[in-house]
């Protein structure tokens, strides 16, 4: 039987996409390590070992800014706390002894997304360890190449990069949002997020619009 056989083209088409984004994204963030002056093996070591896209992001803007090392990790630590209850969600699917530590090495927002979306617990299993080992492969791959960018192009907004991601994620949901409870709850939850954004930490508004899950439908 083959690799990530219980996963049907559809589920598939859709991890591959988003790894294709998580890999642009990559990209800024290596152009954008480069621009800072941080030498290749910063963004290189980063994306291989914590492969945490938003605290690499805070970590090098917060040294590139001039701040204190240890502050930048600590900040990076707490944008990367909803790993927590990640981790109690997904540890049927991460596995134990050292296929554990992998599969939690692996675990990120899109593995866990899929990964609990599934039906089946095989098909919950293969959907986490197909995008993780994914966003495994393109984050330090796209970093690299962004590096290799920001040498040529030092300020990689400049073509858009950076909106790739969210534009790939918006229409892999739009078809859900047929259904009229998802659309309230998904809107209730951008809303949410939209009105903390200015007075929480970086990556608080993503975890305080799950609250729109409670909404209910009148």
């Amino acid at each position: 039987m083959h690799a990530f056989s219980s996963l049907n083209s559809q589920t598939k088409k859709a991890i591959y996409l988003v790894c294709l984004a998580v890999g642009v994204v990559g990209a800024s963030y290596g152009s954008l390590a480069t621009a800072y002056g941080f030498p290749l093996w910063v963004p290189l070591f980063s994306t291989l070992f914590v492969l945490a896209g938003a605290s690499e992001f805070m970590f090098v803007a917060i040294i590139a800014s001039g701040g204190n090392p240890l502050a930048a990790a600590v900040a990076g630590l707490l944008v990367n706390a909803r790993h927590f209850p990640f981790g109690i969600a997904v540890r049927d699917l991460a596995g134990t002894r050292l296929k554990g530590l992998l599969g939690c090495h692996i675990m990120n927002d899109e593995s866990v997304v899929f990964g609990l979306s599934q039906s089946t617990p095989k098909q919950r299993k293969d959907a986490y360890w197909l995008c993780g080992l994914g966003v495994a492969i393109v984050w330090p791959v796209g970093a690299m190449a962004g590096s290799v960018v920001g040498k040529l192009l030092p300020d990689i907004n400049a073509i858009g990069l950076d909106a790739v991601f969210p534009a790939i994620l918006l229409a892999l949901v739009i078809p859900s949002l047929k259904s009229k409870t998802t659309l309230i709850r998904a809107s209730s939850g951008a809303l949410l997020s939209l009105a903390v954004t200015p007075f929480v930490a970086v990556g608080m508004p993503v975890l305080i619009s799950m609250l729109g899950l409670l909404t209910r439908k009148k």
